[in-house]
């Protein structure tokens, strides 16, 4: 509660100028959910909104939903963005006027540039997009005086249903449910209406479904997902693992059909299933109770039957990379604190959020890092110029280099 008593002065905002060089980009959201409004009397529109949002990622001293009120009523704000006093009910009413699916659709305008910009997100060897899946809680920071009402009002918080290119190092889609992980919420059932053709999707254990397997397929694109090591599965094509396999670790590829044929309730895959099966170092458990775990193979199943063993490891194991997103767009965008209870204002939090990571690569011409962001605050608050801004830069490509 202490950061609404925080006085914003107007030397506090910084970085407005570049925030205004947006505002064309933004035409195209002004009139959305002005529907209703037949007395044309509306004074907050939701390009504004999205901007005063983008401007508290920017600006660390804003942190909550008054913090962004009592910006707005800075007069240089209000000319930089084109925007006038927002009083604290309209920003609340936001979430119930406004659609994330317009915003959404201008972050993948966005992340089209930076894909065009970084050069093809495919690589040799891999014949779809690679496209990591997976989903994240959004919960709010640990305060005791909100814990009894959150508990009441969705106890289990927000869950963020991701898919992260990996080679662009983008996400591509975002969509917030409730944080339950089931029915509508269930990551496979977000996964299942979300499909899209020409994509490999790279998937952990969470993902293991059968008919969710055919989906993919029959969309028309194909998976590489982690499944327990204990599924039945007939081999019928048992297939040399070769030397650059050996090396990457893998100890059996094979093709087959997967599943029990004694089960009638569970539907099997329709293909042909190769599975891979990864001999990996287990990490020490350095406290409490040390057990040793049943196997240490990695046991994965796809459908890519031509790709070589070698690749389809190195695929499975660049799915970090949305686990790092995750770390970054909580922890360093301080996306853990949500300005809206409201799944709408979640999700426009999250896609300006996005905005963020996608505008640092553009102009960066680098993957969004947590140096890379301190460095663009930096400069947007006029502590840094735009030289060193650039010699920082130079010096992540020659550390990738």
């Amino acid at each position: 509660m202490s950061d609404q008593r925080v006085l914003i002065r107007e030397q506090d905002i910084q970085g407005i100028k570049q925030l205004k060089q947006l505002r064309p980009l933004m035409k195209r959201l002004h009139e959305v959910g002005c529907e209703r409004d037949q007395a044309g009397n509306r004074t907050l529109h939701m390009d504004q909104y999205v901007m005063l949002v983008l401007l508290a990622f920017f600006n660390p001293i804003v942190t909550s939903l008054r913090g962004i009120q009592q910006a707005s009523e800075l007069k240089k704000v209000q000319r930089k963005l084109g925007c006038a006093r927002a009083s604290l009910g309209s920003l609340s009413e936001a979430t119930q006027v406004f659609r994330s699916a317009e915003l959404q659709a201008m972050v993948s305008e966005v992340a089209a540039q930076a894909d065009a910009l970084q050069g093809a997100s495919r690589s040799s060897g891999i014949p779809q997009r690679l496209t990591a899946v997976d989903g994240t809680l959004l919960a709010k920071l640990p305060q005791i005086t909100q814990a009894a009402w959150q508990s009441r009002r969705n106890p289990a918080g927000w869950r963020m249903h991701t898919q992260f290119e990996i080679l662009r190092g983008t996400p591509i889609a975002i969509e917030i449910t409730d944080g339950r992980n089931k029915g509508p919420s269930n990551e496979k059932h977000v996964l299942r209406h979300s499909l899209a053709a020409d994509r490999c999707y790279v998937i952990d254990r969470g993902y293991e479904q059968f008919s969710l397997f055919n989906a993919i397929v029959a969309a028309q694109s194909s998976y590489v997902c982690r499944i327990r090591g204990d599924h039945h599965f007939a081999v019928e094509t048992a297939r040399e693992v070769l030397p650059a396999a050996l090396k990457a670790g893998v100890i059996e590829d094979s093709v087959g059909q997967l599943g029990s044929p004694k089960s009638r309730r569970i539907k099997h895959p329709d293909h042909a299933v190769r599975l891979v099966r990864i001999r990996v170092e287990p990490h020490p458990k350095r406290g409490g109770r040390r057990r040793h775990a049943a196997s240490q193979d990695i046991v994965l199943v796809t459908n890519l039957l031509d790709v070589p063993a070698d690749i389809i490891a190195e695929m499975y194991r660049s799915r970090w990379q949305i686990e790092i997103f995750f770390r970054y767009f909580k922890h360093v965008l301080g996306c853990r604190h949500l300005l809206s209870e409201d799944p709408v204002g979640i999700e426009i939090q999250t896609y300006c959020g996005i905005l963020v990571c996608l505008l640092i690569g553009l102009w960066t011409g680098k993957q969004a890092t947590l140096r890379t962001y301190e460095m663009i605050c930096l400069y947007m608050q006029g502590w840094a110029d735009e030289e060193e801004v650039l010699a920082h830069v130079e010096k992540l490509k020659r550390q990738a280099s």
